[in-house]
């Protein structure tokens, strides 16, 4: 009797584990449903994690994310409008994204100026950064791990149509680029960084990359060659 209360006890607790666990996971797994509204106040987000907003027109709406170096990351946003028959005309949306520092970053392809006519019931823009490097020198203005801030905002619009409700949608996902050690040197630490998690391959990259690859494909092809030869050329022996 005592053996099987133990049992049943064991089988309680562990069941209560695993509950526990599943709600604290999809408590953590909920995406953030808004927006800061300044650099100070940006909504952390993960990478491929998609955050929504609701907001008004002319809104600033900040979020932030991590990217470590030999990642390229990709901004998207969409941005669901008021109906049509409350606007007055059509307005430009734009997409800016800038680095720890609050520099802001070129981007190397996508839309991040859009404007939308009238009659268009959402917005698309899109950002591509250069990939993150693992150091730089101090007056450049490339790309370092850390926190990276996306600004979503209407630059041109009726003035009549500032305060109509939106809602909008942004993701950071990342690529990746190649290690850290292909650059010869890294960060001492992210720029700040304190509000968005780690990288999964940390902030300075994955120690492999493109350059580690060729080192041991060439390596092998080498070895290889060299047996081939020495076989061909070796002497028959003499008995």
């Amino acid at each position: 009797m005592r053996r099987t209360t133990r049992v049943l006890t064991a089988v309680a607790l562990a069941a209560a584990a695993l509950l526990g666990s599943a709600t604290g996971a999809t408590a953590d797994d909920e995406a953030p449903t808004e927006a800061g509204t300044a650099f100070r106040t940006a909504v952390a987000i993960e990478q491929g994690e998609k955050a929504t907003a609701d907001a008004s027109t002319g809104d600033y709406l900040y979020w932030q994310f991590p990217a470590g170096a030999g990642q390229r990351a990709t901004v998207k946003a969409t941005v669901n409008l008021p109906e049509a028959s409350a606007r007055h005309g059509a307005a430009t949306w734009q997409l800016d994204v800038f680095d720890g520092l609050r520099r802001r970053q070129a981007c190397t392809s996508g839309d991040r100026t859009v404007r939308a006519s009238g009659q268009d019931t959402t917005v698309a823009l899109s950002c591509t950064l250069r990939t993150v490097r693992p150091w730089s020198e101090r007056w450049a203005n490339d790309p370092l791990p850390g926190a990276y801030y996306i600004r979503l905002t209407v630059v041109d619009v009726p003035d009549r149509d500032l305060g109509l409700p939106v809602k909008a949608e942004v993701e950071a996902t990342a690529e990746d680029a190649g290690g850290a050690r292909a650059e010869g040197g890294a960060l001492g630490a992210p720029l700040h960084a304190a509000a968005v998690a780690e990288p999964e391959d940390g902030w300075n990259g994955s120690w492999w990359s493109g350059r580690w690859g060729w080192t041991v494909g060439g390596a092998v092809l080498c070895a290889l060659a060299a047996v081939g030869g020495y076989t061909l050329t070796r002497h028959p022996r003499r008995r």
